[in-house]
């Protein structure tokens, strides 16, 4: 299975609801740097899995939807909490519907893949993975 990778980070605020949660019940920051990983079994007529640029500018655009927004407002997100595990596959999906409308190119079409993973820290992040 070939990959392709790309990076990018957003920042939003939030909170929790459930005694899991501690002091995260309160609304806070964070700050996730997310990697989108693509993967297809053979590479298309040109020899990628994806177009790298596209890929980065489509998941900085679903980024910049969420970035420096309150998630609790957030329409989409009304009464969900919203951890790092469900904005994981959030982004997973959002970038699948972005490859079904042709946003990443004809080539994109034979992705067979996507992962996401969001970094919380340099010790911990969560991920979702899905086919196409």
């Amino acid at each position: 299975m070939f990959s392709v990778t790309v990076r990018d980070h957003v920042m939003v605020a939030h909170s929790f609801r459930g005694e899991v949660f501690g002091p995260a019940q309160r609304l806070h920051g964070a700050t996730f740097v997310v990697d989108a990983t693509f993967r297809r079994a053979e590479l298309d007529a040109d020899n990628i899995v994806v177009d790298i640029g596209r890929a980065s500018e489509e998941l900085g655009a679903l980024l910049g939807e969420l970035n420096y927004r309150n998630l609790d407002d957030e329409p989409d997100f009304k009464g969900v909490n919203t951890s790092t595990e469900f904005l994981a596959k959030v982004v997973a999906d959002r970038l699948a519907e972005r490859i079904h409308a042709g946003a990443l190119g004809e080539g994109a079409r034979g992705v067979a893949e996507i992962a996401v993973t969001l970094h919380e820290s340099h010790v911990a992040s969560a991920g979702f993975e899905r086919p196409l």
